[in-house]
């Protein structure tokens, strides 16, 4: 398998996967196509954009037999781009069993030509006991063992140390839903049997209930699993879940939701879904609502409705992985993200769990080439930040221990070659001087000119939130106060630093001196 990745922001990723035929950039929305009933044509999906297309091979094995091993799937469905396949997992999960063993199903999907094909899996749903989702993980285990066996024989080469036999790119499906230690060791077992594409099972019920926490935490156990290879999350097709997913480190996804959210008369919107006969207006411009009013729409017939509904829902899904890849390019994804997590409570509290994966921070660039926007506590968390602090914390040491000088940061940038650091330094000559603010914590004057340190902006009207809501900032402080041993410090407080002096960790031996920032003037 070649996974080239070209861009990177949080734990998202822009890169192109090669399959047999051809590549596709990711992150990618996979739209599922019925095998035999298309409302929607494969042509029209890859007019607007869509690279690859999933189809479930168990109904093509069902209805089509051996007419597809013939003509293979792409002829089968008329795609001629790349194609997942599903083995009858959904089948599995809606009623129980299917008619058909994985050995029989791994065979179909290679005599078909899947380029990315899917196990026969058990999958986990979400609710489950714990000892009874062990036993679906082991069920899965179980069926991907027959798979590569079956793999095995179909090689020509008998190179083992490759999971494929004629290029194919086999998906390992992982289990164990909310129970995040088996998923953590369905993941590595996966990983040590040899699959470089993997895929989540089971998150469809969590984002029907809305769990964005538990789906979050889900997918951080998959990720410190396997960091580094591309990961498929199976039924995400909400505009509202993709930007959260593709953030935590989802390069793929599948879903339905395009038409069976028509066929319940729903609207896609960037904020989410909405009734069709609840609007007044349609708050779009696709083709297919730049030619329709709402009560256009309404007064179709049926299959046409759902159709061009379809339609639209795909326009609105193609513009959401834009908006997301484009945030990822311009190094925004963060902002992006917290913008759809105010569409929904549930959303936000998904935010304030990923707040501190620490996996987040390896993948986000140390350096960029935009500033970045802080608007609440939520953002002293943005990864950028947190690595800052943490250099400071591990590998600052002030320059002069005589005076520590704590000014405001009021947002002036560059501060470093600016005329109220040359006046700071003249009126104390002696001192290390220090920006403090609420996001950043301590900005020491010397390393000011350097990214993130110059290039963001911020609220004015931080200290209208409780000013202990920001807990990196005492954290930084404290730890810096240890670190550095001052005989004095000079405060120069604002009113966000006077509310948090009484909890301020400040030397008792050091003397400490406290001026109003409010009518101070710099010589």
């Amino acid at each position: 398998m070649v996974f080239e990745v070209k861009c990177t922001d949080l734990a998202a990723r822009i890169g192109k996967l090669t399959t047999p035929h051809g590549s596709f950039e990711t992150p990618s929305f996979i739209p599922v196509i019925h095998p035999v009933k298309q409302q929607i044509s494969p042509s029209f999906l890859k007019s607007l954009g869509f690279e690859c297309i999933i189809t479930n091979a168990y109904i093509a094995l069902k209805f089509y037999g051996e007419k597809a091993e013939k003509q293979g799937i792409h002829q089968i469905v008329d795609f001629d781009g790349p194609i997942m396949t599903d083995s009858g997992g959904y089948q599995v999960l809606e009623y129980g069993k299917v008619n058909v063993t994985p050995s029989i199903m791994a065979q179909f999907e290679l005599d078909i030509g899947s380029d990315i094909p899917v196990p026969l899996d058990k999958p986990t749903g979400y609710g489950l006991p714990y000892n009874t989702a062990k036993s679906y993980v082991d069920e899965t285990t179980s069926n991907i063992d027959e798979t590569i066996d079956i793999i095995r024989k179909n090689r020509t080469d008998k190179n083992d140390d490759i999971l494929s036999s004629k290029g194919e790119i086999w998906t390992g499906t992982i289990q164990g839903a909310e129970h995040f230690d088996l998923v953590r060791y369905s993941a590595s077992l996966l990983d040590k049997k040899g699959f470089s594409f993997f895929a989540i099972g089971s998150p469809v019920e969590l984002m029907e209930a809305y769990e964005f926490s538990t789906l979050s935490r889900l997918i951080e156990a998959t990720k410190l699993s396997i960091p580094n290879k591309p990961i498929h999350l199976f039924g995400a097709g909400h505009p509202l879940t993709i930007p959260l997913a593709v953030a935590l480190g989802c390069d793929t996804f599948d879903s339905a939701s395009y038409i069976l959210y028509a066929k319940a008369n729903r609207y896609m919107s960037s904020s989410g879904t909405l009734r069709l006969e609840d609007l007044s207006y349609l708050p779009c411009c696709c083709p297919v609502c730049s030619d329709h009013s709402v009560k256009e729409f309404i007064d179709e017939i049926p299959q046409t409705r759902i159709i061009n509904l379809a339609k639209h829902n795909l326009y609105v899904l193609k513009q959401e992985m834009s908006a997301v890849k484009q945030s990822i390019y311009d190094g925004r994804l963060w902002e992006y993200v917290l913008q759809k997590a105010r569409s929904h409570p549930k959303l936000m509290d998904a935010i304030h769990t990923i707040k501190n994966f620490e996996y987040i921070q390896q993948n986000t660039p140390v350096f960029k080439q935009k500033a970045i926007y802080l608007f609440e506590p939520i953002d002293q968390f943005r990864p950028e930040l947190k690595n800052y602090r943490n250099m400071l914390i591990n590998n600052y040491k002030s320059p002069n221990n005589n005076i520590l000088l704590l000014y405001p940061d009021q947002g002036i940038r560059p501060f470093y070659s600016s005329s109220v650091l040359r006046k700071l330094s003249s009126t104390f000559p002696d001192a290390s001087i220090c920006l403090y603010n609420p996001f950043f914590g301590l900005i020491p004057v010397e390393i000011s000119d350097i990214y993130p340190t110059s290039h963001n902006i911020f609220t004015k009207h931080f200290d209208e939130y409780d000013p202990k809501s920001y807990t990196e900032f005492l954290k930084l402080l404290n730890s810096f106060l240890k670190n550095n041993t001052f005989k004095s410090i000079h405060i120069i407080a604002n009113r966000f630093i006077k509310k948090l002096l009484p909890i301020i960790e400040l030397p008792k031996e050091t003397e400490v001196i406290i001026e109003d920032f409010i009518g101070y003037k710099l010589d």
